[in-house]
């Protein structure tokens, strides 16, 4: 049986957030995209779910992770 990896990140702005998975080469998957989340392809085997900050929230309890300041 093959590993399946989904990765869940939080975006601001999932119209960006897409085009730029988009530029390095992801597929959209629109079975598991809507307004407030988008499926994005790498392989047959890793995806990665852009959510929201709302849809985020759905999900975890935990804190929207923040980015870090450039040094």
């Amino acid at each position: 049986m093959t590993r399946m990896i989904f990765v869940n990140l939080p975006v601001t702005d999932l119209p960006t957030a897409m085009a730029f998975y988009q530029a390095l080469g992801f597929e959209n998957n629109p079975q598991f995209t809507d307004e407030t989340a988008a499926c994005m392809v790498w392989s047959e085997s890793i995806h990665v779910m852009l959510l929201t900050r709302h849809k985020w929230r759905t999900f975890t309890d935990r804190p929207i992770p923040r980015r870090r300041p450039a040094k």
